[in-house]
């Protein structure tokens, strides 16, 4: 996964979201590896014009669609789903309207600190909350 790829274009069109998952326990010192970026996303109508243009360069793909079977990557796609696992070309990444554990964007956001990183400041949920999430999906914490 192309992490800074993904930060950088995400931050640069000024998407809201918030890192959860693997990268997120990377920012609070673990050392377990991770290999998609799990994000958690504002389902504004502005903000999911953003995340469709921000990552169609990346020629974003449902991971398990049928390699001819088409589809159309842009905010009514967006707008109709509330999850989505994408294959791009940087590598997996996981779209999340809710986190488990936490819940929508705004308590999601609610949660978040801000850390630098790949030269730019993101939103990345709190330890405790990270924690929280990891257990409601049944997933290894993270050290504390």
């Amino acid at each position: 996964m192309q992490f800074e790829t993904a930060i950088q274009a995400l931050c640069d069109a000024g998407v809201e979201f918030i890192v959860v998952g693997g990268l997120s326990a990377a920012f609070h010192g673990s050392a377990t590896l991770t290999y998609d970026l799990d994000i958690c996303y504002s389902r504004e109508l502005s903000n999911l014009r953003k995340l469709s243009i921000a990552l169609a360069p990346f020629s974003p793909r449902p991971r398990e669609f049928p390699t001819g079977l088409p589809f159309l990557w842009d905010e009514t796609t967006l707008r109709n789903g509330s999850i989505f696992t994408l294959r791009t070309s940087i590598g997996e990444v996981d779209l999340l309207a809710e986190v488990a554990g936490v819940g929508s964007f705004n308590d999601v956001k609610a949660h978040s600190i801000s850390v630098e990183a790949f030269s730019r400041q993101v939103l990345t949920l709190d330890l405790p909350s990270l924690i929280k999430a990891k257990r409601a999906a049944g997933r290894p914490s993270v050290p504390t």
